[in-house]
């Protein structure tokens, strides 16, 4: 008789045992021939020495599981039982494609071609551009890969960063002191780790710089290490600046960029550098180019029309207007 004592302290128990023990009774009905006991948040098995190891080895690859998701349905808990196969080949095929499970069930995946393609290229290289208009969710995807890359260990910290422009609006008229001066332009990256991190969880990561949200010039001089880094909203990034982020990529690190090309607001005197440096790269590889359109917005259903509208108008002022020869005609005196 062999026993052997199981600690859950790393994820929520209640995930594991299930709704009225639904997961624990799926346990157990695939080791008839074990004693399984819980008790808190630890589980005892006893039995024969190969089945104690059998269901050990299993209930270790739901708790990874558990651990990088923080969500499992008994469908899903029942296959991992039943497959030889890893914890790791189960993620690889999730057949919803969620990227993170967030709090209260909040489950995170890619909606539309276009992000489904962006997570391809994610996974496939190390630096992705991703360009495209307001609401085809380049920022959220981003985030949610940087949070999947963190939860699965893949990397020990992530770095989210912004050009701080003003959007016609003036930085220092804003009330507080710099950091709350900046966080407005930021908020996006805070909403989208709201959706995808507990609040406790966030505060922690936050204040031990696990997860760390800064304006682009504060990657100056830096060597960004085993890090997830994401530059959002880098059509406000000169040709110097985007060169700058670009080489401050270190080892063991992934970056995505993300923008508009519809909204800059750089002062007159100042092009962005997005284009040029996704143009250049192309090519380059290590690094994907992906551009999304209006059939990847998933916001409010009038965005794709109002999109598909200012490309209308943009079109027609972009036409060639067409030449007017006017004759003067010297009037007889």
């Amino acid at each position: 008789m062999t026993e052997s004592i199981i600690n859950l302290d790393s994820i929520n128990p209640i995930e594991f045992f299930g709704v009225n023990n639904g997961k624990l009774d799926l346990l157990k009905k695939k080791f008839p021939l074990l004693k399984i006991l819980s008790r808190g948040t630890q589980l005892k098995l006893s039995g024969s020495a190969e089945e104690v190891n059998v269901a050990s080895e299993k209930i270790s690859q739901i708790v990874q599981y558990l651990e990088r998701n923080g969500n499992l349905s008994e469908n899903y808990f029942e296959q991992i039982l039943g497959d030889e196969e890893s914890v790791d080949s189960f993620k690889d095929r999730n057949p919803n494609e969620v990227l993170v499970f967030g709090p209260n069930g909040r489950n995170v995946k890619a909606r539309t071609a276009g992000q489904k393609r962006m997570v391809q290229l994610v996974d496939k290289n190390d630096i992705v551009f991703a360009i495209g208009p307001a609401g085809t969710g380049k920022t959220y995807t981003a985030v949610a890969l940087a949070v999947r890359a963190l939860k699965n260990k893949a990397v020990r910290k992530i770095i989210l960063t912004r050009p701080a422009v003003e959007a016609g609006e003036s930085l220092g008229f804003l009330p507080g002191d710099l950091k709350e001066k900046i966080d407005p332009y930021l908020r996006p990256l805070y909403d989208a780790l709201d959706d995808m991190i507990p609040a406790d969880k966030l505060t922690y990561f936050m204040t031990n710089r696990v997860i760390e949200i800064a304006p682009l010039a504060y990657m100056r001089g830096r060597t960004l290490d085993h890090a997830f880094i994401i530059l959002d909203e880098a059509q406000n990034a000169t040709d110097l600046q985007l060169k700058m982020f670009l080489t401050r990529i270190g080892s063991n690190a992934k970056a995505i960029i993300t923008g508009d090309m519809t909204q800059i607001d750089l002062p007159k005197n100042q092009r962005s550098g997005l284009e040029k440096a996704s143009r250049i790269l192309m090519g380059v590889d290590g690094i994907g180019n992906l551009r999304l359109d209006e059939e990847d917005v998933v916001r409010h259903r009038l965005v794709k029309a109002i999109i598909r509208a200012y490309d209308a108008a943009q079109e027609e002022e972009d036409q060639p207007r067409p030449y007017v020869n006017v004759q003067r005609t010297k009037l007889a005196e």
